[in-house]
């Protein structure tokens, strides 16, 4: 990757085309596209198994991004990472309703996805993310356990709360000062 190629893909220049994209500016989304669709494509393999359903899923990702890019805000987090929550949240809604609706070999559920290495691993594997890795490992145990749960898993704060039997003001703190501390890490 050249310099100028890494400067196209920095988070300050992504965090720029989704500013613009959410301006209306149809150049900037079609750059973005280009940029980060390559990546969430992987991710999104990953997690529904099916090529065809990942391509969908893309697609309907990148429409709500093009819907909400106006919303993004810096300072909550980096755009890639924005743009992968999207993604997730549409593969484990896919994966839902793949479930209701298929039967036989192509029956994926949430449960076989977790299996080995999940979505989690194959990303920070797929984007060299050693610096992400050492970061998480500084978190405390809860925090690093809530947030990958949430990310990884696709747990909600309530969901979190009932399986660990902790208030859920509790976990809320947990994942707000994990994501504080990973963002300060990477920072560094």
């Amino acid at each position: 990757m050249t310099s100028s190629d890494s400067s196209m893909t920095s988070p300050e220049r992504l965090a720029s085309l989704l500013q613009a994209s959410g301006r209306g500016d149809k150049s900037a989304m079609a750059e973005l596209y280009r940029h980060a669709s390559p990546k969430l494509f992987s991710l999104l393999l990953r997690i529904l198994k099916r090529e065809d359903l990942a391509e969908e899923v893309l697609q309907e990702g990148f429409l709500s991004i093009w819907r909400h890019a106006g919303e993004y805000d810096w300072k909550k987090g980096a755009p890639f990472t924005w743009m992968i929550s999207i993604m997730r949240h549409r593969a484990i809604d896919q994966l839902r309703r793949g479930r209701r609706e298929t039967t036989g070999e192509s029956d994926v559920s949430a449960e076989s996805v977790s299996e080995g290495a999940g979505p989690w691993e194959n990303l920070l594997q797929s984007l060299s993310a050693e610096g992400l890795k050492k970061c998480l490992e500084e978190l405390s145990g809860d925090q690093r356990g809530a947030i990958l749960s949430a990310y990884y898993e696709g747990l909600t704060h309530e969901e979190l709360a009932s399986r660990l039997a902790k208030p859920l003001g509790t976990i809320k703190t947990w994942i707000r000062r994990g994501l504080a501390g990973l963002k300060e890490c990477l920072e560094r």
